[in-house]
């Protein structure tokens, strides 16, 4: 069964048509065409469909579109404004805080979500802020380290 969903994702509104039992994950990849979000696990253990929803990180293969409807949802295609990389991109650069790039989405939205709750975060904070997120290559350090110079002024 079919049911229209609207959402605004990155600032725009979007009127879409979706089967009751699509993920908001699905919804975003194919009817929305933002494949930055990615589908690790399917089940919420991986953290790399993390998007934050009216501002709060979640795992989009856990939400159903239809939940999304009326809210707020943000990707990684929604970070960077007007040509600039936010200043947690560059700090991932920067500081070599990805290797393989597939669960750095899903990192830096949960990141997004905590730092704009804590601007100055202990890194017992950013370690638990992303506890849920995981990565295969790195040891967490240069992520941290990126997240904790991305929170400095």
């Amino acid at each position: 069964m079919r049911r229209p969903v609207r959402m605004r994702v990155n600032g725009e509104a979007h009127d879409l048509f979706v089967d009751t039992r699509q993920t908001l994950l699905e919804a975003l990849r194919d009817g929305l065409h933002l494949t930055g979000t990615k589908e690790g696990c399917g089940n919420g253990n991986c953290g790399a469909c993390t998007v934050r929803m009216d501002g709060r990180a979640v795992n989009s293969c856990l939400v159903l579109a239809l939940e999304a409807e009326g809210h707020e949802v943000s990707t990684i295609e929604g970070v960077a404004q007007d040509g600039q990389l936010h200043p947690l991109q560059r700090a991932f650069i920067d500081y070599g805080g990805l290797e393989c790039g597939f669960c750095t989405p899903g990192i830096i939205m949960s990141a997004e979500a905590l730092l704009d709750a804590n601007s100055k975060p202990s890194e017992a904070e950013v370690r638990a802020a992303i506890a849920g997120n995981l990565c295969r290559c790195t040891g967490y350090d240069k992520i941290v380290r990126a997240i904790m110079a991305a929170a400095q002024p």
